[in-house]
């Protein structure tokens, strides 16, 4: 076995670019990917949690303790797969590239490679398969990617749905292998004929024999304008489809007869460019009444949904006609022999289907009540909460789970749940996940995807906001959103997940509260759930009202700690809450949740071995955050080893940072603090930080780690200084605490960071001003994390420039707790800066663009002005006139044919206080009004005052983004230098 003392690979090195390439092109990755299986909300990328668990549990052939029987195994396995090495340090390299290759989506069933890595893990375990434990195990990526490396996994959640995910991916297919695929196709094809053929008159084909495959509706409002009265449909755009060689669009045509309101109808047409399209008729939730042209408010849009519980259903009179309600815009169709889809107007016989499915659900629930309203009502009737901007339907109406679906959809819905209920079976759950598939896209929350013609699903993010034009897909087609294809996704990834033969442990248990007994596991290995960063439970309940009407005898399908709750587990859930709900969550704060982070963390270090190793995944965007994380894991016993950011999440660039999101998510690698740990003096530890900190920056700028990932990636180093001990005193004996500490190590990376950016040493950082410094800090800390990509980058990038020049316009922001975290230590106040180079509203930084500073820089004349008075007289004192603060000599007259005086009269110039950012700031504002004279003339006298100006001009030109007007400003400003 591995040496207790022996150090593993990922608290040594760690292959970043290459695992974070694989990890974040496996977003868009998907049949037979186990995301595809069922939705889950922040889910882990497999490859960096094969790569990071491989390399925990991997000893490092360099370390004295390194046992020489691995040694030799290891040279032998990996010949296999390459040449063998030879020396102990070739050996680390080829374990690295082995673990960056296996990261790769297309080599993780790989029979060679697999065979490799489950060899590796037994020659670095031989005593025993090493047990891997996960108690946030949500959507199952780590306890997975366990048994795919030989290890025995142990995955406990509270929640039901997650649970049902875990019990498909860890038990059911490992034991019954790739058979259950056709056995799920076999199952899905006969629930598919007997439900087509008991609602074959809810989705009639048209007569000419085309097949609807998707309806397009749209709720509507009614104007409240005076004389008009019409009718609204909430359309957000006009347009159907918006493929280059097939374009369609709706026109509106407006009918008005005496005596009545006017009347929207709509013309299917062609577009030959886009501006023929109208505008779509609802925006921020208020309405534009095509008829009129008034604006109906958002407080009346709402109120009038609400009234019919959201408007996703069409209202019919005593025969049968629509009145009133949900509109269908347009149907969506495929005729035979003839390719791509075509699109048609609404007629009778599509509302008689709709009326009629209407009847069905009313007659179910009828039935239910006369029977005394025994079980679960067919509809589900369970409370919808609300979340201020996490699920805004109720605002419109939509208070139970059963109205997020029209009752058409609901209708499909029960039968599918019928269906699934009568099946006799053993893919039990699998059918589950099918049916979770189903909800996902057959709801009101569902868009139509113009540019590529598809039915989107209902969670494109993890909230649920209105849709006010919805689609709604026809459930036994063969199109997107169609049962069959949920089958076949399910099917595809069972066949994928075939390799795993070995079934892990799956428990239903709080994380406080584990199940396992003292010094019981190998590797602690989870991603823990982020304050109130994704609301889990609430955000299940979605598809767990079906899922208890389609199994409602199921043992994991339920409250194990309330019987009487109908829904999800919510009480034990380690989640802030009580801004949401204070009065059902009062007592789920922050405090509430950092309290039970600091225990969990406290049971992991006791079922951990003394030999095990952890790693804890984070990605939260704000320092409070890390610091909760943090401090909860040193109180809970553990020592950080190891700091590892990979880019997890799709590859935005700045423009998710300009929305304050983090690219990467950093994997702390700890080790449980021993009993004997010595108490550490203060001055030791503030010795060696600025080392460690220091050649941790330079490696993970290698490997291209940016910004605010970067900022957080250097936590992990500089808390193993700080955290292998029991605890940290001064020279005086008194204890430091954590947020102390953290504020030490923000100046640290902040310096660092300033002394790459602006020269090395504090003599070179501090030459120049303050306002210098925190606009570098900013750009420094917005830089993105790029993970390497394949072919078709440029395109990529040439589309990011565009995003961020239309960024940029508005100038770049970051959260204020972020700013003020790198900005304070380094004795930057933000206020001296407000309302001059940054802008602060609603906990967001904004650094103001050169062009909101003209005025500040040139007084109410602007840049024109200032560059006339500059070329007619450039003998003066260029600072005490340029900026605004020193007097003039009212005698100094613009000179030159076609210049105008500004100076003299009552014009008065302001004493200043120039900073050499804002001469920078100048000199491109001077380059954009197109003032060359004055431009050279700014620069020569910068050239004759010290290097500050062009150190700084270049350094802000390596930091802001290509593609940006400030860039382009600086490089054009730097290019008119004389040389």
């Amino acid at each position: 076995m591995i040496p207790k003392d022996c150090r593993r690979l990922a608290e040594v090195d760690f292959p970043i670019a290459e695992v974070s390439k694989h990890s974040a092109r496996e977003k868009s990755i998907r049949h037979g990917h186990p995301s595809t299986l069922h939705l889950w909300w922040a889910r882990r990328p497999l490859g960096s949690s094969r790569a990071v668990l491989l390399a925990l549990l991997l000893p490092d052939p360099n370390d004295p303790q390194c046992p020489d029987n691995f040694k030799k195994q290891a040279r032998d396995i990996l010949s296999e797969v390459r040449q063998p090495p030879k020396t102990d340090e070739d050996l680390q390299k080829a374990l690295l590239w082995f673990i960056g290759s296996f990261a790769d989506w297309d080599m993780s069933s790989h029979p060679v490679y697999l065979k490799v890595a489950r060899n590796l893990v037994r020659a670095a375990h031989p005593e025993e398969v090493p047990l891997v434990v996960d108690p946030f195990s949500g959507g199952g990526s780590i306890p997975l990617e366990a048994l795919r490396l030989g290890c025995d996994a142990h995955a406990t959640d509270l929640n039901p749905v997650a649970l049902m995910l875990l019990n498909v991916m860890l038990k059911l297919i490992p034991r019954h292998g790739p058979g259950l695929a056709d056995e799920l196709r076999i199952v899905g094809a006969e629930i598919k004929a007997a439900a087509e053929l008991e609602m074959v008159d809810l989705y009639p084909p048209d007569p000419d024999g085309a097949t609807p495959i998707a309806y397009l509706w749209a709720r509507t409002v009614h104007c409240e304008s005076p004389n008009c009265g019409a009718e609204i449909p909430l359309l957000r755009s006009l347009w159907l489809c918006k493929k280059a060689r097939r374009k369609r669009a709706l026109r509106p045509e407006i009918l008005r007869s005496n005596g009545q309101a006017p009347q929207v109808e709509f013309v299917i047409f062609e577009p030959a460019k886009g501006k023929e399209v109208s505008a779509g008729t609802v925006t921020r939730a208020r309405a534009s009444c095509l008829c009129c042209g008034s604006v109906l408010p958002a407080a009346q849009v709402r109120s009038q949904l609400s009234a019919s519980d959201g408007g996703a259903d069409t209202l019919f009179d005593a025969e049968g006609h629509r009145v009133g309600g949900a509109r269908l815009v347009a149907v969506v169709t495929l005729r035979p022999g003839e390719q791509g889809r075509h699109y048609r107007l609404a007629t009778d016989r599509d509302y008689e289907a709709v009326h009629k499915a209407q009847g069905q659900v009313a007659a179910l629930i009828e039935e239910w009540e006369r029977g005394g309203r025994q079980g679960l009502c067919p509809v589900p009737d369970e409370t919808l909460p609300l979340m201020s901007g996490t699920f805004n339907v109720p605002l419109y109406g939509v208070r139970t789970w059963g109205q997020m679906f029209s009752r058409r959809q609901a209708r499909a819905m029960t039968e599918l749940c019928d269906h699934v209920k009568q099946t006799e079976s053993e893919l039990g759950m699998l059918l589950g996940c099918v049916l979770g598939r189903c909800a996902d896209y057959w709801s009101s929350g569902v868009v139509w995807a113009q540019s590529g013609e598809f039915v989107a699903h209902t969670f494109g993010r993890q909230a649920l906001p209105i849709i006010f034009d919805f689609a709604e897909a026809v459930p036994w087609t063969n199109s997107s959103g169609n049962f069959a294809g949920a089958v076949e996704w399910c099917a595809k990834v069972v066949e994928n997940l075939a390799c795993i033969d070995r079934p892990g442990t799956v428990e239903i248990a709080d994380a406080r509260k584990s199940l396992l007994p003292d010094e019981s596991a190998s590797v602690f290995f989870t991603d823990p759930p982020y304050y109130f960063a994704v609301p889990y439970a609430d955000l299940s309940d979605y598809f767990f009202v079906w899922l208890r009407r389609a199994f409602p005898d199921h043992e994991s399908l339920g409250d194990p700690f309330d019987p009487t709750n109908n829904l999800t587990p919510k009480d034990s859930e380690l989640c802030e809450m009580a801004h949401w709900d204070s009065e059902r969550y009062a007592n789920k704060d922050q405090d509430y949740f950092e309290d039970g982070m600091a225990v969990t963390f406290a049971e992991g270090r006791r079922i951990l071995k003394d030999d095990g190793i952890g790693s804890v995944v984070f990605a939260h965007k704000t320092t409070e955050g890390w610091e909760a994380l943090l401090s909860g894991m040193i109180r809970g016993g553990w020592t950080i080893t190891g700091s590892w950011p990979i880019a997890t999440e799709r590859p935005g660039r700045l423009r998710s940072q300009n929305s304050a999101a983090l690219e990467t998510s950093v994997h702390l690698i700890c080790r449980p603090r021993l009993e004997s740990a010595s108490v550490g003096d203060w001055a030791d530890v503030l010795r060696e930080l600025p080392t460690r900190v220091g050649a941790w920056i330079e490696k993970l700028q290698s490997e291209g780690i940016r910004g605010a990932d970067l900022v957080f990636a250097c936590i992990g180093p500089a808390l193993e200084v700080f955290s292998r001990h029991r605890c940290v005193e001064t020279a005086e004996g008194n204890e430091v605490g954590l947020p102390e500490y953290l504020e030490k190590v923000w100046e640290v990376v902040g310096r660092a960071a300033l002394e790459r950016v602006l020269g090395n040493g504090d003599a070179a950082t501090g030459a120049l001003e303050e306002d210098a410094r925190l606009t570098a800090l900013f750009l420094w800390t917005l830089q993105s994390t790029e993970p390497p990509q394949e072919n078709g980058k440029k395109e990529e990038e040439e589309n990011d420039e565009e995003a961020i020049a239309k960024l940029a316009a508005s100038g770049f922001s970051l959260p204020f707790d972020v700013v003020r975290r790198i900005a304070q230590p380094m004795g930057i106040d933000l206020d001296t800066w407000t309302d001059r180079i940054i802008d602060q509203e609603k906990g967001v930084v904004r650094l103001l663009p050169v062009a909101d500073r003209a005025k500040a820089l040139f007084g109410e004349d602007g840049a024109r002005a200032a560059a006339t008075w500059i070329e007619s007289d450039s003998g003066g004192d260029l600072q005490g006139i340029l900026f605004p603060g020193v007097e003039a000599d009212p005698k100094r007259k613009g000179r030159g044919r076609g210049k105008e005086a500004i100076i003299g009269g009552d014009a008065e110039i302001q004493s200043p206080d120039a900073t050499t950012l804002d001469r920078v700031h100048a000199a491109m504002l001077l380059q954009a009004s197109g003032q060359a004279n004055a431009l050279r003339t700014l620069l020569r006298t910068e050239q004759d005052r010290g290097p500050d100006f062009l150190r700084l001009a270049n350094a802000l030109s390596a930091l802001f983004p290509m593609g940006c007007e400030e860039k382009r400003l600086l490089d054009a400003m730097l290019l008119a230098v004389p040389r």
